[in-house]
């Protein structure tokens, strides 16, 4: 039984700015799903694009569901894990499921992430990138770390070192992928510029947005004296509390990161798969 508080808004109507946002992230959700489906049986029908024949591929898909259905999940039913804030007061809303999923999608990203610096690594005898792609693992691990200890104690100093954590992750890919681009031509190169590219929007996002906003959390908690749980509390807390509230005041911080990260992380993902299927035809 949820220990929930009221509600503090009106119903999710169509007219509210965050059913709007809500419908947009489902919708790409969706499509996403769709998306990896059209993959999976690309795979097991043999089409042309050889994505069959590329050993591992099997473990890219599994790896890539976990992230693209994690993701959906987290899109279907939002929630901010610190305040406790979700749309739908349901038990699948509460921290301690949403938290678990995106925990076991996001080590799975980064193994995605991990799996491609390797393979890359390893045809161009690249001995940076291939430690680059285990210390991508042990960072975004760590992470996590963080972002339990913020969740059970709503610390959110503790957010923004897991943000800059994930931050250092990405530089670190970024360098192993500009560290092999006078190793490769053609499509493989012109893939790795737009990583790149890609990797920089998101580190520049990170460390002019995301992380300053939860530094500017933290201070106001500090200096408003608020109090921090102790970690066995905070289990108990995200296990039985949600907060059901569909007010734009509440969710406006949220709804950008959200839209970026269940949109465009996610495609990012797919992407993965299909480059390392370019990858091994090109080892053989």
């Amino acid at each position: 039984m949820s220990l929930q508080w009221p509600a503090r808004s009106t119903s999710l109507a169509w007219s509210n700015p965050v059913a709007r946002w809500w419908g947009l992230l489902t919708f790409v959700s969706g499509a996403n799903i769709a998306a990896w489906f059209l993959l999976y049986g690309q795979l097991r029908a043999g089409s042309a694009s050889g994505l069959d024949r590329a050993p591992g591929l099997a473990l890219m898909l599994f790896l890539c569901a976990a992230y693209v259905f994690g993701c959906a999940f987290r899109s279907f039913l939002p929630r901010a894990d610190v305040q406790r804030i979700c749309l739908f007061d349901t038990w699948l809303s509460s921290v301690v499921v949403g938290r678990s999923v995106a925990t076991v999608a996001e080590i799975c990203f980064a193994l995605q992430w991990a799996i491609v610096l390797h393979q890359l690594g390893t045809i161009a005898g690249a001995q940076t990138t291939l430690n680059i792609a285990w210390a991508v693992i042990a960072l975004i691990v760590i992470a996590e770390c963080f972002s339990w200890y913020a969740v059970l104690t709503t610390n959110y100093l503790a957010n923004a070192i897991e943000n800059s954590t994930w931050a250092l992750a990405f530089a670190a890919v970024g360098i192993a992928l500009i560290r092999l681009l006078p190793e490769f031509d053609g499509p493989i190169r012109v893939a790795r510029v737009v990583a790149v590219a890609g990797i920089a929007g998101y580190l520049i996002f990170l460390l002019t947005v995301d992380v300053p906003m939860y530094l500017g959390r933290w201070r106001a908690t500090v200096s408003g004296g608020g109090k921090l749980l102790r970690p066995l509390e905070g289990l108990r807390d995200i296990s039985t509390r949600w907060v059901v509230t569909h007010e734009l005041s509440e969710w406006k911080d949220e709804m950008t990161w959200m839209a970026l990260y269940f949109s465009a992380a996610v495609w990012s993902s797919l992407a993965l798969c299909v480059f390392y299927a370019l990858t091994q035809h090109l080892a053989k």
